[in-house]
């Protein structure tokens, strides 16, 4: 089942059941996928992979807003933010954790032949691509910094 037909079933079951925070999530899901399958020059739909981009996008579009909020002490609509990030996460392959991150870092360092901080960019490249929806690309970003200076 693709993600849109997921996103589908889901949007029945919320309505359904009233769950109302869910459903404004997997609407703002369903409207992202959309406009990605109509855009100028799209002929066979969105693949796995720009859905997934998209969820990635929408989760930190999510936690922006929620950061600001909490900054403001808005914590009703942190909360409404925090909510939308739980519901659409549930879409997304399991967030490493940091050691779990560091680790497979390491191993794409060693591939690529990395010796330090001039050989970023190529970590960068190969790291992004292998760990794609599985992690944060500030906290990807900040672990080979950490690894090529030390």
């Amino acid at each position: 089942m693709s993600l849109k037909q997921q996103i589908d079933v889901d949007i029945k079951s919320a309505m359904l059941e009233k769950r109302k925070d869910d459903l404004k999530a997997l609407r703002a899901i369903k409207s992202m996928i959309l406009l990605a399958e109509t855009e100028k020059g799209n002929t066979e739909g969105v693949s796995e992979d720009a859905e997934m981009k998209l969820l990635i996008k929408a989760v930190k579009q999510r936690r922006d807003s929620a950061q600001i909020y909490k900054e403001q002490n808005r914590e009703d609509l942190y909360a409404i933010e925090m909510a939308e990030v739980e519901v659409i996460e549930k879409y997304l392959p399991k967030q490493l954790s940091e050691e779990e991150v560091k680790a497979e870092l390491q191993k794409i360092i060693a591939q690529v032949g990395a010796t330090g901080p001039q050989d970023m960019g190529k970590v960068m490249g190969a790291a992004t691509k292998a760990l794609a929806g599985k992690a944060d690309g500030k906290t990807i970003s900040t672990l080979v910094k950490q690894l090529l200076t030390a």
